[in-house]
């Protein structure tokens, strides 16, 4: 604990606290832990994992420290005793950085009773009882319950505990509140009744989620304020998904947020170890210098919620390392002070080793890639929350397809499409970016204009802001593509001709056509751009006697051009990033790597060659590289629990050395040990001889 104790020294209670805060430690009390619960444990934990932050459950739904606010539920089992705030001591005397957490998305029914008002209201004017737990209720998060009662709970903790932050769980409200208050202040300012439904196409909708967006954002600068009256170093830090920035102001959170917490703890389904890094893709999207931290849980992430469980060791590992390798802080979280089952702290205290061990180069280092794609928030606000995965798929493709190709790659959101954050960037790729406005579309137009490159694909720049369509592409001119009509499907069985030899369609010897999407769209190729794939007219699928084209190839497949700025243009008029996500076809993800290489217009600045699947992170300063390199190669890679670790044989980095440099030292910070490297054509080959879970490879000029 030593180390972490001289990390944090010179930060603690300071308004820089945040920036040692690199390891936490969640413990989620259940309400008889003040009876059952071990508190040397937990101690023990805090050092055994080289923690040097910790969230600690404070109040909310259920206080752990003696609460003076009337309908502010104590523990029934606390008694004369404050468990909250003995950890907190115990903590601070570890020289960690503490902060409280609050969950304020149900009460009792005795507040409910006294407070309707604190109640959300279903569509049907009854009161929401808990889906979970009968007998409690769901609060209104847009109402007096979050902005009278939880500013009173928020300054009782800021008061009386020597704390850094106050941190919020569930605290964005169920959907849409129908409420008498909520339906007034909702027609005050956008003329409309409460929408009934997700409807991205209904302006009631369109409407309640600027509302929404509104009154949360309100709510955040509300409580930093009341944490910052007391404390001025401490703040209001709300929980948050990967996608949330979308959600709210970005002047609000710039000012009021240093860092940011996503809670994403862990894979769903046939989800990817990748899911991990891209959260903090997307935070830097926006906040490219902002700290963010990525909470992982050591048990499951299903639907049916066995929170008290634990999970594979590998399982856990991938989690916590994947986000290390993108650059986030490591947190692990527990439900239940109680620990029957113990077999999550070593794997934990493995992950927390290996974060503290690549921490110094992370730190000394940026983010930096030559390929971004952009997080279209524009596109996905129009989605309901619990539906915009479906609204994501087109983006989830490029990604992964990015990642088998080993091509590192950063986000950049579309609500920060300034000169200075395009520039970074040598291609960008608008995964089916379809709603834009203007003034984005004219910043994108003039980043081609100073010589930048881009791949689109689908409806990108099809519809404005408002998500109403335009008569042609607003970025027509830069993709080299005229709308005829569409887009039209579900398609099935439709396909793509090779048209030519270009390097787009480089690859498919033997083949003289490959699968298409499943949406099209039909489209005029423009001026001097070339088809080096062609649409194959709709055939039947069955009867199988049926199944043959009856026309030639005819019509845009895939339009590619130099743009005579510098750059290229690459447009897929269907939805390939959607429909290699769903199938993950060989041939869409060939076809998304040669769009994109051919874009760059020269090698990548960083090659991997070897086998197996890494994801790859690349981050610089003026003194050198640090490649970060995850290994996900793994038979459960697409369905977990992961079982076991496979280690990657060896592996030959091929780095771009810069004019006027030379290799001073290559170095492999995790296995502590230097790398051979040769020089050769202005590119210095390194080999690394295997990676185990996570390899950083950090290389230094003369």
């Amino acid at each position: 604990m030593l180390e972490a104790r001289r990390q944090n020294a010179d930060t603690l209670r300071t308004p820089e606290w945040y920036k040692t805060a690199t390891r936490w430690t969640q413990l989620t009390f259940v309400e008889d832990d003040p009876v059952r619960y071990d508190p040397a444990f937990w101690i023990d934990v805090f050092k055994r994992t080289k923690s040097n932050a910790v969230c600690l459950s404070a109040g909310g739904y259920i206080a752990f420290y003696p609460s003076d606010i009337p309908y502010h539920y104590v523990s029934q089992h606390l008694g004369d005793r404050d468990i909250f705030g003995a950890l907190v001591d115990a903590a601070r005397k570890l020289d960690m950085h503490v902060m409280a957490r609050v969950d304020p998305h149900a009460i009792h029914a005795d507040a409910a009773k006294a407070h309707p008002e604190w109640v959300m209201v279903n569509a049907d004017g009854t009161p929401r009882e808990h889906w979970a737990y009968p007998g409690i209720w769901v609060t209104n998060a847009y109402g007096e319950y979050n902005t009278v009662f939880m500013p009173e709970v928020v300054k009782e903790i800021v008061s009386k505990y020597d704390i850094d932050a106050i941190f919020a769980n569930r605290w964005q409200g169920h959907g849409v509140d129908y409420s008498e208050d909520s339906a007034r202040r909702f027609k005050n300012m956008f003329g409309h009744d409460l929408p009934v439904k997700a409807d991205a196409g209904d302006p009631a909708w369109q409407a309640w989620l600027q509302w929404r967006r509104r009154v949360l954002t309100d709510i955040i600068a509300q409580w930093d304020d009341a944490v910052k009256a007391i404390k001025p170093h401490a703040s209001f830090i709300p929980n948050m998904a990967g996608s949330s920035l979308m959600e709210f102001d970005l002047d609000v959170i710039k000012k009021h947020c240093p860092f940011l917490v996503v809670d994403h703890q862990g894979r769903r389904g046939v989800e990817l170890g990748w899911s991990a890094g891209r959260n903090g893709k997307r935070i830097r999207a926006t906040f490219p210098d902002r700290p963010v931290v990525l909470i992982t849980s050591i048990g499951p992430e299903e639907e049916y919620r066995w929170k008290d469980a634990v999970t594979a060791p590998e399982e856990m590992q991938l989690w916590v390392n994947d986000g290390t390798a993108n650059g986030l802080y490591a947190w692990f979280t527990k439900f239940n002070g109680v620990v029957p089952d113990k077999r999550w702290v070593d794997p934990i205290a493995d992950s927390f080793h290996l974060q503290a061990a690549v921490e110094p180069v992370l730190e000394a280092t940026a983010p930096t890639a030559e390929i971004a794609v952009i997080d279209p928030s524009t596109t996905l606000r129009h989605w309901a929350p619990e539906e915009r995965n479906n609204g994501e798929k087109h983006d989830l493709g490029f990604y992964h397809a990015l990642v088998e190709a080993r091509l590192p790659f950063e986000l950049l959101s579309d609500q920060v499409l300034t000169r200075e954050n395009l520039d970074r960037f040598k291609v960008i790729v608008l995964a089916n970016a379809a709603c834009l406005s203007d003034a984005q579309v004219e910043a994108i137009r003039q980043y081609v204009d100073r010589g930048g490159s881009i791949v689109g694909t689908f409806e990108s720049s099809l519809r404005d802001e408002n998500g109403k369509l335009r008569k042609n592409f607003g970025l027509s001119d830069v993709f080299g593509a005229t709308l005829v009509s569409g887009p039209r499907g579900i398609v099935k069985n439709t396909y793509i001709a090779l048209s030519g030899s270009h390097p787009l369609n480089e690859g498919y010897d033997g083949a003289e056509r490959i699968m298409g999407g499943t949406r099209l769209i039909d489209v005029d190729v423009k001026g001097d751009a070339v088809t080096p794939f062609l649409y194959v007219p709709d055939f039947p699928d069955l009867p199988m006697e049926e199944v043959y084209p009856r026309q030639e190839p005819k019509g845009a497949g895939v339009v590619a051009r130099e743009t005579g700025k510098g750059g290229r243009a690459v447009y897929v008029p269907w939805n390939i990033g959607e429909i290699f996500w769903e199938v993950m076809a060989a041939d869409h993800g060939r076809l998304i790597a040669n769009a994109v290489r051919w874009a760059l217009g020269k090698a990548p600045r960083i090659t991997v060659e070897g086998p197996g699947i890494l994801d790859l992170a690349l981050r610089e300063n003026a003194e050198g590289v640090a490649l970060s390199m995850l290994n996900l190669t793994n038979p459960m890679m697409m369905k977990g629990p992961v079982r076991e670790n496979y280690p990657l044989p060896a592996q030959t980095v091929s780095l771009e050395i810069p004019d006027g440099k030379s290799v001073s030292k290559a170095w492999l910070v995790l296995s502590d040990r230097a790398a051979s490297f040769n020089v050769k054509d202005g590119r210095a080959e390194i080999a690394v001889d295997s990676i185990d879970r996570l390899e950083v490879l950090h290389v230094t000029w003369k």
